[in-house]
């Protein structure tokens, strides 16, 4: 009886989770402009996908922000982490405390207090300040995910490697790095996820020519979602599912031969 209820309760959490994907994904078909009932099947909204010059600017404006932020976020976050482990200075419990703030505030709290930021420097507001914006929130995000790495390293390892004739930068770039990869990849895909779908800090933080495709879609919302939306939507979780695919085969792969060896 009980393993009866978990199996209901787990199926109940997965439709709850993904039945409104899969509702969106059938209505990008749908022969009606109206999200309500499904009418019959057709491509004909993703042909409009590929008109809809204001929906892919918008999409081109997003994977712009999230890549640039993702990158410089990662680097200055993966040095940031490494320093803030391996060195004691004055402020530092501070500064860790200060990290976790990004993290547990309101995201409208962080989206003005950077637009009162950009107004007192007189920063006109575009890609810059909306890719400026994206780098501050996500830093915190890197910073914890390597930290959690560093934290349960051997902290000899770097002593081991300057004893065998390796420099700092060589320790760092070919010892460090490598194990550090689950914790970088971890928080660069994180902030990844956290920029392309936000849309409360970017709202304070965008300006005229800087709208991203979640502030496009919310814009929408009053008037009605096209369908070609979900045409979009659809194609990118095609593609999100490919990359997740083909990563689970590399690291079966990579298991299969730890395990062989």
């Amino acid at each position: 009886m009980k393993k009866t209820f978990e199996n209901i309760y787990l199926v109940g959490v997965f439709l709850f989770l993904f039945l409104p994907i899969a509702v969106l994904i059938l209505f990008s078909f749908n022969t009606s402009r109206l999200n309500i009932v499904f009418e019959g099947f057709t491509l004909h909204w993703y042909q409009d996908l590929l008109q809809n010059r204001t929906l892919l600017e918008s999409l081109g404006n997003t994977l712009i922000v999230a890549g640039i932020s993702t990158v410089v976020s990662t680097v200055i976050g993966t040095i940031s982490a490494y320093g803030l482990h391996k060195y004691n200075f004055k402020g530092k419990s501070l500064v860790n405390e200060l990290l976790y703030i990004p993290v547990v505030i309101p995201e409208i709290v962080l989206g003005i207090a950077l637009l009162s930021v950009y107004t007192l420097l007189r920063l006109e507001l575009g890609l810059f300040t909306l890719i400026l914006a994206h780098i501050c929130f996500c830093i915190p995000f890197v910073i914890i995910s390597v930290r959690s790495v560093l934290d349960g390293m051997d902290s000899h390892i770097e002593e081991v490697a300057s004893d065998l004739g390796a420099s700092r930068f060589q320790t760092f770039t070919k010892i460090m790095i490598p194990m550090l990869m689950p914790g970088i990849l971890s928080g660069a895909q994180l902030s990844l996820t956290l920029s392309l779908d936000d849309v409360v800090i970017s709202y304070f933080t965008a300006g005229p020519g800087a709208n991203t495709l979640p502030l496009q879609v919310y814009s929408m919302i009053k008037t009605g979602i096209t369908p070609d939306v979900n045409a979009l939507i659809t194609i990118m979780l095609g593609i999100v599912f490919i990359l997740l695919t083909i990563s689970t085969i590399v690291q079966l792969r990579r298991l299969k031969k730890e395990v062989t060896v």
